[in-house]
């Protein structure tokens, strides 16, 4: 069966659950990935929140729309909802308290924020580095490097 066959059996929807299937598997693939691939648990949460949340969300939408029925759009509405509300607010929380027990930050991260109690303090994980003198370190040298740049308080 070629693929011209192939489309003009299927219905519109079934093609577009279709696609949303598999866009939202894909998400939720890269959130699978990011979890196993990334250095902290930061950047873990990162990731499985924010691609995971989008790969979920499309799923049970195409789930919607494959059932074509009121109800069916109703409860996938409502499971969205439901992702959309808690996940990021789990996300903070496990953030939260990775933060406070003392989860290491990835050397490759240059900014935390809660350093300093009520400030936005930068700093160089890992390395010790005097930010003030950054830029001058690396010209000293010889080092095409750009010190990180201070958040605005």
């Amino acid at each position: 069966m070629d693929l011209a066959a192939l489309f003009a059996a299927a219905s519109l929807g079934e093609i577009v659950a279709s696609a949303l299937v598999l866009i939202g598997a894909a998400f939720c693939l890269i959130a699978g990935i990011g979890v196993l691939r990334l250095p902290d648990v930061f950047m873990r949460m990162h990731a499985s929140t924010k691609a995971g949340t989008l790969g979920a969300g499309l799923i049970l939408i195409a789930a919607a729309v494959s059932f074509g029925t009121t109800e069916a759009a109703a409860r996938a509405l409502g499971a969205v909802v439901f992702i959309l509300v808690t996940a990021p607010a789990a996300a903070h929380v496990i953030g939260r308290a990775a933060y406070l027990s003392g989860a290491p930050l990835s050397e490759r991260t240059w900014i935390d924020e809660r350093q300093a109690p009520g400030a936005a303090a930068v700093a160089q994980v890992g390395a010790g580095a005097d930010l003030e003198n950054a830029g001058e370190d690396a010209e000293a040298a010889g080092e095409d490097v750009e010190p990180p740049k201070r958040l605005a308080s």
